[in-house]
């Protein structure tokens, strides 16, 4: 399995501040990010499998949406993450 439990701790202390912080947006983001690279990776070798291109863009749209929150009401912690995870605006 590419997203264990430890992986998940691990991503969570990195960038929520605490593995028991699971709710924060930038950890959500970081997880979101961690699944869309292994989708993408995934789909490249794949190229007919339509349930995961459907579940990547969903992926997609959920991390946009977190983001678009953090740039709305945090532009610092937004800029921050961003810069992190080497994402596009």
């Amino acid at each position: 399995m590419y997203l264990t439990s430890e992986i998940k701790k691990n991503i969570f202390a990195e960038h929520g501040g605490n593995e028991a912080d699971t709710g924060s947006p930038e950890s959500q983001v970081a997880l979101f990010t961690h699944r869309i690279s292994h989708l993408t990776g995934h789909l490249k070798k794949n190229k007919k499998d339509k349930n995961t291109q459907r579940s990547l863009i969903l992926l997609v749209g959920k991390r946009r949406k977190l983001l678009n929150y953090l740039k709305n009401n945090d532009i610092e912690r937004y800029r921050a993450i961003i810069k992190k995870l080497n994402l596009r605006k």
